[in-house]
């Protein structure tokens, strides 16, 4: 299913792409974060072509969380459909459409999408992962991507780092590497960053939700990385019984010989 899973993640970004950001409607949800009518178009998409594609699979999607029935016991789709809403906001690229295929509580395919800078990342675990530049519907041709190996002495850790979400946890755990160097990155393009071997990590010792993660979760995974919690930890989607899918804190590690605590 990852070509049709992949056109439907385009087709989405497309939706994104023409929306009128100067002129378009922003509302605050509950929890203050920024929602807008591109969100919610690219997520009427996604959740049309899941019924078509799959019908039979359940879904959670960031904006369709009152129809979500946790916890999930085999697969489900779990789907963030426009990651990173301050930086489409405010104008930036980096911004994306996130689908994983979560089975068992592991996110086992994941597409990660950055519609404005024409790439995707995706990939199955176990299967590889890749990238893949688009022109609107036009897709280019794949390129197999793998994590790159750890820095070795004298050569600097390249840490992904988000453009609005910093904590102190997470800078400490940056500055702890040797010869860090901070690549700010918005949105779930980090993950993508690591997938392609151009960044080495990806801390967030701060809360974030289910969907934000298991899509990058997948494609780290699928290109040799590893995705932990922050303590080494393995991270589990879907299976609490309660509706607040979150994610205290994790860290993306290119190699996963690194992720020693």
């Amino acid at each position: 299913m990852m070509e049709p899973l992949t056109a439907l993640v385009v087709e989405a970004g497309e939706a994104i792409l023409a929306v009128n950001r100067g002129a378009m409607r922003v509302d605050g949800k509950q929890d203050g974060s920024p929602v807008t009518e591109a969100d919610l178009a690219a997520d009427r998409i996604i959740a049309d072509g899941l019924a078509r594609l799959a019908g039979d699979v359940p879904t959670l999607s960031e904006e369709r969380t009152q129809l979500a029935c946790p916890p999930f016991r085999d697969s489900f789709f779990l789907i963030d459909p426009l990651d990173g809403t301050k930086e489409f906001v405010a104008g930036r690229d980096e911004f994306t459409v996130n689908l994983a295929l979560v089975t068992r509580g592991v996110p086992l395919l994941g597409i990660v999408a950055a519609p404005a800078l024409g790439l995707l990342w995706r990939g199955i675990v176990g299967h590889g992962a890749e990238r893949v530049a688009f022109d609107g519907a036009t897709m280019g041709a794949a390129e197999p991507i793998h994590t790159r190996a750890l820095p070795k002495p004298g050569e600097p850790w390249i840490a992904a780092v988000s453009r609005s979400h910093g904590d102190p946890r997470s800078e400490a755990f940056i500055d702890a590497r040797p010869n860090a160097v901070r690549k700010t990155v918005g949105s779930a393009v980090k993950f993508g960053r690591i997938a392609e071997g151009s960044a080495d990590i990806y801390p967030r010792f701060g809360p974030t939700s289910e969907w934000d993660v298991g899509a990058g979760c997948a494609v780290v995974t699928a290109a040799g990385g590893r995705v932990t919690d922050g303590m080494g930890g393995e991270l589990r989607f879907g299976e609490r019984d309660d509706t607040d899918f979150v994610i205290p804190e994790f860290i993306a590690w290119g190699d996963p010989q690194a992720a020693r605590f």
